[in-house]
C-alpha cells in the first residue's frame, strides 16, 4: 500500500507496469506507483529438484524404475517468468525425455553398471537447452535404477545359480587338488620306501660279503699269509722304489725270503 517493496538478497525483481514487464530491479529497496505497478520477486538461488520414479524402458525391454535428482538455479528472471508457464515442470520434463532415450540405448547390465557415464550424458544433453527456460541445471544426478520385481527375481535366481556354479568348481577344483597332493605323498613314501630298501639291501649285501670274507681269513693257514708277503716282496723288489718303511717284526723275517737274499746278495 505504500509502494514499498524490498528484494531479498540473491533475488531479481521484475517489475510490472499495468501488467506488462517494465524493467528488472536488483536487491535492496524499490519504491513503485501502488495499484499500477506491482514488483514480483524471483529468487536466483540454487534449488534441489527430486524427481518422482518413473519407468524407463531399456534396449532388451527391460523395465525399471529411475530416481533422478538435481539442482538448479534461475539464470534469467524474465524467460523464467513469462516465456513458460512452469519452467520447472518444463524442465523436468526434458530431463526425464533424455533420460529415456539414453538409457533406451542401453540393455539392462550396463545401464544399471553405468550410472556416472549415464549423468554425464544427461547433464551434457540438458545443458544448454534449460535456457530457453531462463534455468541452469548445475547437477544431475541418477539416485537409483530399480528392476521391476519379476527381473529382480530373475537376477536372484541367476545370481544364486551362478553362486552355486562356482562353489560347485571350487569343490572339485578342492578335492582334485586333494587328490593330487594325496597321490603325490603316496608316491613319494613308495619311492623312498624303496630306497630305504634298496640301501638296506646293499648293506646286508656288504656285511654278509664282510662276514665271508672274515670267515675265510680266519679259516685259512699261516702260510698263506707268508705267500702273499713273499708275493709283495717279490713285486717291491721289480719296483724302482728306494725306500720301504716295515716294522720291526717283519724285517726280522727277510732273512727268509729268497728274493731278499739275492737282493743281498747283488748289493754285495
Amino acid at each position: 500500500m505504500l509502494g514499498i517493496k524490498i528484494i531479498r538478497q540473491n533475488c531479481q525483481g521484475l517489475v510490472e507496469t499495468l501488467g506488462k514487464y517494465s524493467h528488472s530491479v536488483e536487491a535492496g529497496l524499490h519504491f513503485y506507483i501502488p495499484f499500477i505497478q506491482r514488483i514480483e520477486s524471483v529468487e536466483l538461488a540454487m534449488h534441489p529438484l527430486k524427481l518422482q520414479k518413473y519407468s524407463v524402458i531399456t534396449q532388451d525391454n527391460a523395465d525399471i524404475e529411475a530416481s533422478v535428482t538435481l539442482n538448479y538455479h534461475v539464470t534469467d528472471a524474465k524467460k523464467y517468468t513469462y516465456e513458460n508457464t512452469d519452467s520447472v515442470e518444463s524442465m523436468a520434463q526434458l530431463v526425464r525425455g533424455h533420460l529415456r532415450d539414453i538409457i533406451g540405448r542401453m540393455d539392462l547390465n550396463a545401464a544399471l553398471g553405468s550410472t556416472s557415464k549415464i549423468n554425464a550424458e544427461l547433464a551434457a544433453a540438458i545443458g544448454d537447452l534449460t535456457n530457453i527456460y531462463g534455468i541452469n541445471v548445475d547437477r544431475v544426478n541418477i539416485d537409483e535404477l530399480t528392476p521391476s520385481v519379476e527381473i529382480q527375481k530373475a537376477m536372484d535366481k541367476q545370481l544364486t545359480a551362478d553362486r552355486e556354479r562356482v562353489a560347485v568348481i571350487a569343490k572339485a577344483e578342492g578335492e582334485a587338488r586333494n587328490i593330487k597332493l594325496t597321490t603325490d605323498a603316496k608316491n613319494q613314501a613308495l619311492v623312498e620306501t624303496a630306497q630305504a630298501e634298496a640301501t638296506r639291501m646293499r648293506a646286508d649285501a656288504e656285511s654278509y660279503r664282510i662276514e665271508k670274507i672274515r670267515a675265510a681269513l680266519e679259516s685259512v693257514s699261516d702260510n698263506y699269509f707268508r705267500d702273499q708277503s713273499i708275493a709283495a716282496f717279490t713285486k717291491l723288489a721289480q719296483s724302482d722304489t728306494n725306500l720301504v718303511v716295515m716294522s720291526k717284526d717283519e724285517i726280522t723275517d727277510l732273512g727268509n725270503i729268497p728274493v731278499i737274499d739275492k737282493m743281498l746278495d747283488m748289493k754285495k
